[in-house]
């Protein structure tokens, strides 16, 4: 789901505190899916109830049809499945012992390779992002277990990134929420994507450091629709596969835990 920017975090390692702490398993085939399957998913936002800046307890979830359930209501799993036409059920992160939890559902393809392409919504013979780069994991596991994220546990874009995406693709709405970075630096007048030369260096945010471990391959949850502003729109995984080599953004682990808050410095180091 789409989520919501705050003003002050503490990074752990296993990323933002409060981040990603919920998940839908699919239950027609099983396992914790996201909007990469459930393309409707992009359409519903969600927030902890508890205010700005809270980062745990019950969760609030806005639905298409503006209004909101919250993950302590008992029909919160139909209203959820309404709204993205699947049923589905929510579950909170559990520890990463609980290997079934966090195991792969049945495929949605017979061909493995269909079902690659149709995630990270390849058209004809653009190429398949290499994923050997990626821990092993990701083969057996939806997330790394005791984790709700993809690969690692930041993703990290700057505001660079996101100019030179509008200036490309000036008829399409190059709205952030499509790429759910959890942190947006602000790169001032520096042209192009400048977190590409980051990689294999560590950046200190406020109280803490992060690795940046090498770029984020994009999928067709960039494409999907949030609401009208927002609509489906795949030409920008087009520009991205075609001129960006498939990447945008950084993929980050944690070096050493801390707090970090909006207008705090950023350093490149070593």
């Amino acid at each position: 789901m789409v989520g919501t920017t705050v003003p002050a975090v503490e990074l752990t390692p296993t990323g933002l505190v409060g981040d990603r702490t919920w998940a839908v398993r699919d239950q027609v085939r099983g396992g914790i899916r996201g909007a990469k399957i459930l393309g409707g998913l992009m359409q519903l936002s969600a927030r902890y109830a508890s205010g700005e800046g809270a980062t745990g307890g019950a969760v609030a979830i806005a639905l298409p049809d503006g209004s909101t359930v919250s993950t302590d209501d008992p029909d919160v799993d139909a209203r959820v499945s309404a709204a993205i036409d699947h049923e589905v059920v929510l579950e909170s992160l559990r520890p990463a012992d609980d290997l079934d939890h966090y195991r792969r559902g049945a495929a949605y393809h017979d061909d493995f390779m269909v079902e690659l392409r149709s995630i990270f919504g390849r058209e004809g013979d653009e190429p398949l992002p290499d994923l050997s780069a990626f821990p092993e994991t990701i083969i057996e596991f939806e997330s790394p277990p005791g984790t709700y994220y993809d690969v690692h546990p930041l993703m990290l874009m700057t505001t660079s990134a996101l100019r030179s995406l509008e200036t490309a693709l000036p008829d399409s709405n190059v709205d952030v929420r499509r790429f759910r970075p959890s942190l947006v630096l602000d790169t001032g007048d520096a042209d192009g994507h400048p977190e590409r030369e980051w990689i294999g260096r560590h950046l200190r945010i406020g109280g803490a450091v992060v690795a940046i471990e090498g770029g984020c391959p994009r999928c067709v949850m960039v494409t999907r629709k949030i609401d009208d502003d927002v609509p489906q729109d795949r030409t920008i995984l087009r520009h991205i596969v075609r001129d960006l080599g498939q990447d945008v953004g950084v993929y980050g682990t944690v070096v050493e835990p801390g707090p970090m808050a909006t207008g705090d410095p950023v350093e490149l180091l070593t």
